[in-house]
């Protein structure tokens, strides 16, 4: 069936104002007529069961980010993470101290925080169980902002999905003072950094166990960078001895609880797609630039979901063009399922061509696909 593109502001289509995962400016979105909830249709995308559109993070989601589930009051309060909703991130440059005392920088050209030179929590990993102080989740209140949020802003068909921040080598790289002391670190000290990720998964856990109490979640993206544009920070026996079971325990976990799993790593780490799939990873979030995305589909789609881009999008392009990116990255990640999309545009009536072609022409894909 071919389904109609409505025209930017049809009076016929509901609107939505909402805030992206990383924004920290509303926009409005078309909310279009749906068979099924997006809820449900991203469930079937994750079991490669059958989706009747192919989903996409701004109009699907509800997403609230690691810092989103404390009450704070003012800006003063210690970060938790990353905030990526702080209205200063746009302006200008910060310091913030994050929950496990760490110093990080808001970088505001490059959109993300960068550990504060000079940082260092633990000059010695081996002394990490006597000088590590780590963040008790029974003193911050997850609990009235998880009941604001359930009365006024929860909304059952849609994906609830939460960002939980940093994993178990972002955060060991944040304690030791950076990437270089971290890779000295796991190549002179692997029994004590094997020993701190076990009790950092434990820790991460009961951050995931108090957060799935309060929201019905659906889906964690979690982020540990493990490569450069090059090729990867450490070596596969690192990953096996060191890395692969921590992050294991804590994604296996997650998933024992029907929450979805993304695994979102910046870097060139083709070469450990194969530790991914036993990983049993739900999606991946990866850098554009760094990986061949298009080939990592087509060789391990059946296994493993992508949260897709869309592919040669750059602002200023001409709109046909524009819509045909979008036409082709369905082509690309959709088939069979396992695929999600992201869609950010700035321009508004280019945002809503975006959304609408993306729904109408996945419908039309699937259709074709599923029979």
């Amino acid at each position: 069936m071919k389904y109609p593109r409505p025209k930017f502001n049809d009076p016929s289509v509901k609107i939505e104002n909402k805030l992206p995962a990383f924004g920290i400016t509303r926009v409005d979105v078309p909310i279009f007529d749906l068979p099924i909830t997006p809820r449900e249709n991203f469930r079937r995308a994750a079991a490669l069961n059958k989706p009747m559109w192919a989903p996409c993070s701004l109009t699907d989601f509800q997403s609230i980010m690691a810092q989103d589930v404390v009450y704070r009051e003012g800006d003063d309060s210690i970060f938790i993470h990353t905030d990526f909703r702080d209205h200063r991130n746009a302006k200008q440059d910060y310091e913030f101290i994050d929950w496990f005392n760490t110093n990080w920088t808001w970088v505001s050209e490059a959109g993300g925080a960068m550990l504060t030179p000079g940082t260092m929590l633990l000059e010695d990993i081996a002394t990490w169980e006597k000088d590590l102080k780590w963040p008790d989740l029974k003193q911050w209140d997850f609990k009235s902002k998880a009941e604001d949020y359930m009365k006024n802003e929860y909304n059952p068909g849609r994906v609830m999905h939460y960002d939980i921040g940093r994993g178990c080598t972002e955060r060991f790289i944040s304690l030791v003072g950076g990437y270089t002391e971290g890779m000295i670190a796991l190549a002179e000290e692997p029994e004590a950094v094997k020993a701190w990720m076990e009790r950092y998964a434990e820790w991460e856990i009961e951050l995931f166990d108090t957060i799935n109490a309060l929201y019905p979640l659906d889906m964690v993206t979690y982020h540990d960078d493990w490569g450069t544009e090059r090729d990867t920070f450490f070596s596969a026996k690192m990953m096996e001895e060191l890395i692969f079971e921590p992050s294991k325990k804590i994604i296996d976990h997650i998933r024992s609880k029907d929450v979805k799993f993304e695994l979102h790593t910046c870097g060139n780490i083709t070469r450990f797609m194969p530790y991914i799939l036993d990983l049993d990873v739900d999606f991946l979030q990866l850098q554009f630039r760094a990986v061949d995305l298009p080939d990592l589909k087509a060789k391990y789609g059946d296994k493993v979901g992508f949260c897709s881009p869309i592919d040669g999008y750059e602002p200023g392009l001409p709109r046909e063009k524009v819509l045909q990116l979008v036409r082709d990255s369905v082509d690309t990640y959709a088939p069979k399922g396992g695929a999600y999309f992201s869609v950010a545009s700035a321009d508004p009536e280019e945002r809503w061509d975006m959304l609408a072609e993306l729904y109408m022409y996945s419908r039309e894909f699937y259709e074709k696909e599923n029979g």
